[in-house]
C-alpha cells in the first residue's frame, strides 16, 4: 500500500466515526461477514459453481489463512509469507465448513482488538514483513490490509451465493 494511500485509508478506519468493528465487522458499507457467510449447509459452502475456481469453504479458507498470518505478523511471529500464491489457498472441504467459518469470525475479533490498540496507527509491524510493499506496515496499516482483502472475498463468497441460489442469509439482505 503506498503510504499516501496509506494515510488516506487510515483516516478513514481511525477516524473517531469509523472504528475498527465498524471496518472488520459491522461494515456500514458492505454486507457484515457474519452475514454473508450465515445460512450456509456444508454441502452449499463446498459446492463449486461452474465457471467459479474457488468453493465457498476454500475462500474462507484463503481468507482465513491470510488473516491469521496478518495477525501472526502483529503478534510479532516472524511467520514467512507464502513462498507462491497457491501456498495461500489451503484445500478444504465443506466438511470443514464450520469450524473454518468460526476461525475466520473470531480472527476479526482478535483484528479488532489489535486495532485498537492506542499505538496501532504508529507502531509497526516486527519483525518487518519481507515483501518490500509491505514492510513499512503499521499494525493498523496491517488490519486494515485484512479488512479490504476480507472485502474482496466476501463480494466473491455473496456472489457465488447468488448464483447457487443461496442467498440471501436467514436473516436478509439489503435492498439497494
Amino acid at each position: 500500500m503506498s503510504a499516501s494511500l496509506s494515510k488516506a485509508v487510515l483516516s478513514l478506519c481511525y477516524d473517531p466515526c469509523m472504528d475498527a468493528s465498524e471496518l472488520l465487522i459491522s461494515p456500514i458499507a458492505h454486507m457484515p461477514p457474519a452475514r454473508a457467510l450465515d445460512g450456509l449447509s456444508i454441502a452449499q459452502a463446498g459446492l463449486r459453481v461452474p465457471g467459479a475456481p474457488h468453493s465457498v469453504v476454500e475462500i474462507v479458507a484463503h481468507m482465513l489463512y491470510c488473516q491469521s498470518w496478518f495477525l501472526e505478523r502483529c503478534a510479532g511471529v516472524a511467520t514467512p509469507p507464502a513462498a507462491k500464491a497457491s501456498l495461500g489457498w489451503p484445500a478444504a472441504t465443506g466438511d470443514e465448513w464450520e469450524a473454518l467459518r468460526k476461525g475466520f469470525l473470531e480472527g476479526l475479533e482478535q483484528a479488532r482488538k489489535i486495532a485498537g490498540q492506542e499505538s496501532a496507527s504508529v507502531r509497526r509491524v516486527d519483525p518487518p514483513i519481507e515483501f518490500p510493499a509491505l514492510a513499512n506496515y503499521t499494525l493498523a496499516d496491517a488490519i486494515t490490509h485484512v479488512a479490504m482483502h476480507n472485502a474482496h472475498h466476501l463480494g466473491q463468497i455473496i456472489t457465488l451465493r447468488q448464483i447457487a441460489g443461496g442467498w440471501p442469509p436467514p436473516e436478509g439482505s439489503w435492498t439497494w
